[in-house]
């Protein structure tokens, strides 16, 4: 299963995503943000980082670049594509994923490892997470509220959309586990098709015992897992 890793101008997780793909044995390779082709991915993953700068707004400029284009055909087409951090408010604001990303409650970047509970096990990006597990992975963002209108969110609740939420060591969601103040602790969350994702954490920078916690190779492993159950069905 091939990966490729987007790169924006400002992007400093793109190394970091590759490293990780890479420990789990697959090849994955950067596409700079000029490309208008995702060549033979089989999956995407936009990364974290400052894309642009952060200018107007995290992510804001990033959904214009020609890779882009591919992107949105790439999700429209069933690929499966996941943002992280960056990625996720870039995501977001390319209307791939609803809600937005907002500054963190206390207005202070947050930088350190929390929790986080699966709320929905049978997607692409959680079906290899086992049952009771809670991850812990790092966060690191100035926006990372996560912010939906009544109306969305009750959609995304309805149809399960919500996949991660920040949790205590014991599994309960409490507003001191919250780093930023989403809402309903909300961390990732995906399409209605359930082949894109955005969460804030850095599952990237969770992948090796070295780094402190490999958890955040169960996200990339339900996506390889899932990737090659859908092939052999259409091998067969």
């Amino acid at each position: 299963m091939h990966f490729a890793v987007l790169q924006f101008p400002a992007s400093n997780c793109d190394q970091d995503a590759i490293h990780a793909i890479q420990v789990l044995g697959h090849p994955a390779s950067l596409l700079w943000h000029k490309e208008t082709s995702l060549g033979e991915a089989d999956a995407v993953i936009v990364p974290g980082g400052f894309s642009y700068g952060d200018y107007l707004r995290c992510g804001a400029v990033a959904r214009f670049s020609p890779i882009m284009q591919a992107v949105q055909k790439f999700a429209a087409d069933g690929g499966l594509l996941i943002g992280i951090c960056n990625g996720f408010q870039v995501l977001c604001e390319a209307g791939l994923l609803p809600g937005a990303l907002v500054r963190n409650k206390a207005l202070q970047f947050r930088c350190e490892h929390e929790f986080l509970k699966t709320a929905n096990f049978d997607t692409p990006f959680t079906e290899a997470i086992p049952r009771e597990k809670l991850m812990r992975i790092p966060i690191a963002h100035g926006e990372g509220c996560y912010f939906a209108d009544e109306v969305t969110l009750k959609h995304l609740q309805e149809n399960r959309q919500i996949l991660w939420q920040y949790c205590d060591a014991n599994g309960e969601l409490t507003e001191s586990s919250n780093p930023n103040g989403s809402i309903h602790n909300i961390a990732g969350i995906c399409n209605e098709a359930r082949n894109v994702a955005g969460l804030m954490p850095h599952p990237e920078r969770a992948c090796e015992a070295l780094l402190g916690s490999a958890d955040g190779n169960l996200i990339f492993q339900s996506m390889i897992q899932s990737f090659e159950k859908t092939a052999a069905v259409e091998a067969a």
